[in-house]
């Protein structure tokens, strides 16, 4: 008869999947992300993939992770360090040895801890506990022969070795759905939708997962389970939900709301990929997604597309937006709806591609000859995401105007719990569309005097036929012009267009004490970092603000007066003080410093509460 385990009731934990990238860490984590979702839980993730494809096995750079934050109060970071970390190897322990947090539970399949793993880690001696100090953090080790068990469970399946192997992954989301206390109905499903072309795979993933949960039941582990009660939430339907996925439905959802097709060009690219992907799957939603042959042809055919009167969008990431740069550039010209998503990663070049960073701001803003101003969001969140995409959309659509979304690699890859929203919920939105008792005298740059949006007109309407491109037009009669004085104020015009746009934007909030010295300044995907850290200070009785910026060309109206009301603004950036430069160049008068971290990773709380600590004292 076992014994009893003790259950440990925990506000939030922090669990940390982390194997060679071929076993399985990201599905895993994934699934346990949507199962905690399912059971009503906050949840941030953090994928974190190796720079190589296919590492050597069982070495530190072919590391995989994938880390989950759940609880039952809000949760707005991954986390900094690890409540529980699942190690399949050696080369897993050694490199989150530094991310656990003192009396951690560590998971670790014994079978590939032998003397040749070990070496294969670098390890010197036959303890690697020891030899990292874990012992002095009083750690708490489940040690399962996961690959002897997966074989004896997956015996009599058929499957040869190799593939009875790749369920590994599998038993140890079973320990870990014991650790949890989570149940495994919801998993089933979603192993029963993923391999359900592939029943022997399905039923094999099923059985090693229930084996997994039912080890962890009847071995005498001196490790207490731990629950995490659901979260009081709004009432409505939940699920997990990944950036990319979450900005692909935030255009669908505009699209649906404007009565328009959505046309996607793009060229895979890492991080974006995934936005193609989702995209091409939604084909009964009226959504037409073109794998181009480049990024040219990708922005192109979307520019076409808009040209045709659909709600046209392009993904990219760093390297991909500067080939767009040139048809970017005609899009300004044309005066054409077009949203272009750049998800950042590590540059330049080639730089980190699996790895975030926030460097691609000063691109968006400047990077294209001429002067050819683009409105420029950030999403902050996984979920944010959805509403980014759509009010990209909108802006687009209503200010006949590029607008360029950045998201990142932190964003596109990690996840939260979503509550499916209402469309009706969501404003409008009403295009610029010519009406017949127009035509008489109409160009097609024939423009809303108080908004300097030109008037849109869709190829087929009778008695609208024009011509776009990318030479100059004339302000009153749309011809092609090389007049001085003309293209002065279609220059200007352009510019006014885009600027008018921040008297419909939500003014700037303060969140935190408005009454501070110290104001702290994100944008992007910064922000639930830089929130926690703030709360923490303000816990503790700091006195410290905090705003965040979703709209950055143009700037919220009431940019200047908050920034130049504070003793101290200190921006907070994954670059090398990008935003904070763009922000003295709009408000020379305030007193702006920087924080900036460009290692491929996102902030910790730990480092910015230091850092924000340190500066009040000053």
């Amino acid at each position: 008869m076992t014994e009893q385990t003790k259950v440990k009731e925990l506000e939030d934990v922090v669990i940390r999947f982390s194997g060679d990238s071929g076993d399985g860490m990201q599905l895993v984590g994934n699934i346990f992300s949507n199962l905690s979702a399912v059971l009503g839980n906050h949840i941030s993730t953090f994928p974190d993939f190796p720079a190589e494809i296919r590492a050597p096995q069982g070495s530190l750079s072919g590391v995989s992770g994938f880390q989950v934050h759940l609880g039952s109060k809000k949760i707005f970071t991954p986390g900094d360090k690890a409540d529980v970390l699942i190690a399949m190897n050696p080369a897993a322990l050694k490199v989150n040895a530094n991310r656990l947090k003192p009396n951690a539970i560590i998971i670790i399949d014994s079978d590939s801890f032998k003397e040749s793993d070990l070496k294969k880690a670098d390890f010197k001696t036959e303890d690697p506990f020891e030899e990292l100090g874990l012992n002095s953090l009083y750690v708490q080790v489940v040690s399962a022969p996961i690959e002897t068990a997966v074989k004896e469970s997956l015996a009599d399946s058929g499957l040869d070795n190799k593939a009875r192997l790749r369920s590994k992954n599998m038993f140890a989301l079973g320990l870990t759905c014991w650790l949890l206390n989570r149940p495994l109905e919801h998993a089933f499903e979603m192993l029963q939708n993923k391999f359900r072309k592939k029943e022997k795979i399905m039923e094999a993933n099923i059985k090693v997962l229930a084996d997994g949960y039912n080890y962890g039941h009847n071995i005498h582990a001196s490790v207490s389970t731990i629950r995490i009660e659901s979260a009081q939430t709004e009432k409505g339907i939940y699920t997990d939900i990944q950036g990319n996925k979450a900005t692909a439905l935030g255009l669908i959802a505009a699209a649906e709301k404007a009565g328009l097709e959505l046309f996607l060009g793009s060229y895979p690219i890492t991080p974006a990929t995934e936005i193609l992907q989702e995209l091409s799957a939604r084909k009964e939603m009226g959504v037409k997604a073109m794998q181009a042959e480049d990024e040219i042809a990708g922005i192109c055919s979307a520019i076409g597309a808009s040209f045709a009167g659909s709600l046209a969008a392009t993904s990219t990431s760093g390297p991909g937006l500067a080939l767009k740069s040139e048809a970017i550039g005609l899009a300004v010209m044309a005066e054409l709806p077009l949203v272009i998503i750049d998800v950042q990663r590590g540059g330049p070049s080639t730089g980190l591609p699996t790895k975030t960073e926030q460097s691609d701001l000063y691109q968006a803003l400047y990077g294209r000859n001429g002067e050819s101003p683009v409105v420029v969001m950030a999403a902050s969140t996984p979920t944010d995401c959805f509403d980014a995409a759509y009010m990209a959309s909108k802006i687009a659509l209503e200010h006949l105007t590029p607008v360029i979304l950045l998201t990142d690699g932190f964003l596109a890859n990690g996840s939260s719990a979503w509550r499916i929203p209402d469309l009706e919920e969501y404003p409008s939105i009403n295009p610029p569309y010519v009406k017949p008792e127009m035509l008489e005298g109409w160009k097609p740059y024939k423009r809303n005097e108080e908004t300097m949006v030109r008037y849109w007109a869709i190829p087929g309407m009778e008695g609208f036929m024009h011509r776009l491109g990318g030479l100059e037009k004339d302000y009153q009669t749309s011809a092609i012009s090389t007049d001085p004085a003309n293209h002065e104020k279609m220059t200007k015009t352009r510019q006014t267009k885009v600027d008018r746009i921040a008297t419909e934007l939500p003014p700037q909030e303060i969140m935190g004490n408005k009454d501070a010295d110290v104001l702290v300044v994100g944008w992007g995907g910064t922000y639930g970092h830089l929130y926690a850290a703030v709360e923490n200070i303000l816990s503790e009785g700091g006195n410290i603000a905090f705003t965040h910026f979703k709209y950055i060309s143009p700037l919220p109206t009431n940019t200047s007066e908050i920034l130049t009301k504070y003793k101290k603004v200190i921006v907070c950036e994954l670059n090398n003080g990008q935003f904070a430069g763009y922000l003295r160049s709009k408000v020379p008068h305030a007193n702006i410093l920087q924080y900036n971290k460009i290692q491929g990773q996102p902030f910790t709380e730990i480092e910015l509460v230091e850092y924000f600590k340190k500066l009040m004292e000053e």
